[in-house]
């Protein structure tokens, strides 16, 4: 039995998936006070960017930079963050955050203590989002 939530369930609700890697959507408190934060999971267990091998690394840095590119045009955040930690979770993926200016963090890191409250906004369409990844991630370059 694996230990790895990564490797054990999808790491939120499925947007996309190819062989190599998901975007997964992420519920539950982070999620409903950053709507669109979004996780780009290596589907193998490796811990590190540099345990792929190069057109590994630039197949998963291309999805990272797609769903950023997806959640710009779909929920128009002030601005995107992009995190590889794996400190709590050793498995190799990628956060894609929405932020705005006036969220509860904002311009901290949204691991940090809260500046203000956790302003309500709709999470984006998973629809939407799925098919904006599709026509991304599916199209021949």
């Amino acid at each position: 039995m694996s230990a790895c939530e990564l490797c054990d369930g999808p790491g939120g609700e499925l947007l996309w998936s190819d062989a190599r890697c998901r975007v997964a959507h992420v519920g539950g408190s982070d999620g409903d006070a950053f709507p669109g934060f979004c996780r780009v999971i290596w589907n193998g267990h490796v811990a590190e960017m540099s345990d792929l091998a190069p057109a590994e690394s630039a197949h998963l840095m291309s999805v990272v930079l797609c769903v950023e590119q997806a959640l710009r045009a779909q929920i128009q955040p002030d601005k995107i963050n992009l995190a590889s930690l794996g400190n709590v979770v050793p498995h190799l993926h990628w956060h894609v955050i929405p932020r705005w200016r006036d969220d509860s963090h904002f311009p901290r890191p949204i691991w940090a203590d809260a500046l203000r409250p956790t302003p309500v906004r709709p999470p984006p369409d998973s629809n939407r989002l799925r098919a904006a990844l599709r026509t991304l991630l599916d199209s021949p370059p």
